[in-house]
């Protein structure tokens, strides 16, 4: 069956030609112009995916996505937005989407962004594959998708459990910054590794005692990042 894709903007040019584009590529699609109207579409069409622009009326993008959510909806969601600040780009990230495209954009590199998403989807472990990770005083369990320190439930946003499991399947591996973006959002392109420092940042306040000296995850000067157990020294970490 076709995969459904529901496309969330209020200007009906950038509607239409998203529309023409995932149409020519296979998708079924339909689309709605403002935030509340998601919700009237989520039971009688079921979409497998949401394209959602940042700015619209009656609820914003970043409503929709943090009451999506609050619901338990693990649809996948693009977001389109206008700002070129990186902090907006990181606060979608941080409420529930799974990427996001800064308008103008290419429509093909937005069905490349899609394909991503599905394929990234499959590849997700089944519960008979699922693991937990026991390093120092950090418990990360992948099904439960619940992170604990010395055994109190720790709140990470979406993204930032990602990044974290990401680390904790390659324990004692030095990562680039590109194949973290690759690994946890799928970027095959030079994206903004900033993201990528910013999680970091969002990660060590929420699971180091101090920040600014970390036990767990470790900057590797001119590399990237490793994820370590405390007890574990390496004179290259910083």
């Amino acid at each position: 069956m076709k995969k459904k894709i529901l496309v969330v903007d209020d200007e009906p040019s950038i509607s239409m030609l998203i529309e023409f584009n995932l149409k020519l590529a296979g998708y079924d699609v339909r689309c709605v112009s403002d935030g509340e109207a998601v919700f009237e579409m989520l039971k009688p069409f079921r979409p497998d995916l949401i394209v959602l622009d940042l700015m619209l009326p009656k609820m914003d993008g970043i409503q929709v996505c943090r009451e999506l959510r609050k619901q338990n909806n693990a649809v996948p969601i693009v977001m389109l937005t206008a700002l070129q600040d990186v902090t907006d780009k990181i606060a979608g990230l941080d409420n529930g989407a799974d990427d996001y495209m800064t308008k103008p954009f290419s429509p093909q590199e937005l069905i490349s962004r899609i394909q991503a998403i599905f394929r990234r989807i499959q590849a997700l472990p089944s519960q008979a594959e699922s693991t937990a990770f026991d390093i120092g005083r950090l418990t990360v369990r992948a099904e439960q998708r619940e992170v604990l320190i010395d055994g109190k439930t720790i709140e990470l946003t979406p993204k930032e459990f990602e990044l974290l499991l990401f680390l904790c399947k390659h324990r004692g591996k030095v990562l680039s910054r590109q194949q973290l973006l690759h690994g946890v959002w799928d970027y095959h392109f030079l994206g903004d590794t900033r993201i990528v420092d910013v999680h970091i940042s969002h990660l060590r306040d929420k699971i180091e005692q101090n920040a600014r000296t970390p036990e767990y995850i470790m900057t590797v000067r001119n590399v990237g990042y490793k994820l370590h157990a405390p007890n574990m020294a390496d004179s290259s970490l910083a």
